[in-house]
């Protein structure tokens, strides 16, 4: 669940930039928090956890792919959704920013416009935006998190609370890979002790209650599990698209 206003962290050591992005970002309605330094990011990460992140990547202390790696590789940070902003615009580099965990990519300089529409689109896409509150959808899959109840179709889902809680992890990661240990941690809190077979048996009896919406639940292998409304994608093509 999140507060009325999105709120998003701006890590940018550029203080004009930083500026302007504070004041565009309030005008469109969302709170803002700013970092200057890597460290500083992941502090603040820690004390208000935010529903978006803007990352530079050249930024003081630890850069920001540094703070990116950092953050998904932590269960309460690994699903919030993070746009990289950086000058560098060659293909490696951008593949090196996703697949260390970003979302999305934006090169300076950067059309504000343009900007404002991409965040919509990535705090939409991972349930962080719906409009209702509580409220995350994929395909046909709706899930409440206030209620803690799921619906396939607008029929509901008997999911168990482990069930419901690895289904809802997923569908708000917006695409993004979550490891076994990452859906453990979620679904049954840190310190619980049980076998990553644990969390396969809970997926195979997801889908089963998801009929012929399975699919959307895809194995990455040796990684863990992603959510996706693709039908023509396989295994392979995940794990390479994946943050690894």
């Amino acid at each position: 669940m999140m507060a009325d206003r999105p709120h998003i962290l701006i890590v940018e050591d550029e203080r004009d930039l930083s500026d302007l992005l504070v004041y565009n970002l309030k005008r469109s309605g969302y709170s803002t928090a700013t970092a200057s330094a890597g460290r500083a990011a992941l502090d603040a990460v820690a004390k208000h956890a935010p529903d978006l992140i803007l990352l530079d990547v050249m930024i003081p202390e630890l850069p920001g792919t540094e703070v990116a790696a950092r953050l998904r590789a932590e269960p309460a940070s690994a699903s919030i959704p993070i746009i990289m902003l950086t000058a560098k615009g060659e293909e490696t580099d951008q593949v090196v920013g996703l697949k260390l965990g970003a979302d999305d990519y934006v090169t300076k300089p950067f059309s504000m416009k343009v900007l404002l529409a991409r965040i919509e689109a990535l705090l939409r896409r991972s349930g962080r935006f719906s409009g209702e509150r509580g409220i995350m959808k994929l395909g046909p899959i709706e899930i409440n998190t206030d209620t803690h109840q799921a619906a396939l179709h607008d029929q509901p889902i008997k999911l168990t609370l482990t069930e419901f809680r690895i289904l809802a992890s997923l569908v708000q990661a917006g695409g993004r890979v979550l490891s076994r240990n990452a859906l453990m941690t979620r679904a049954m809190g840190p310190g619980v002790t049980v076998t990553e077979r644990t969390i396969d048996v809970h997926v195979t009896s997801i889908r089963k209650k998801l009929a012929e919406s399975a699919h959307i639940v895809k194995t990455v292998r040796g990684v863990g599990y992603r959510c996706s409304l693709s039908v023509d994608e396989d295994s392979a093509t995940d794990l390479d698209g994946a943050a690894s």
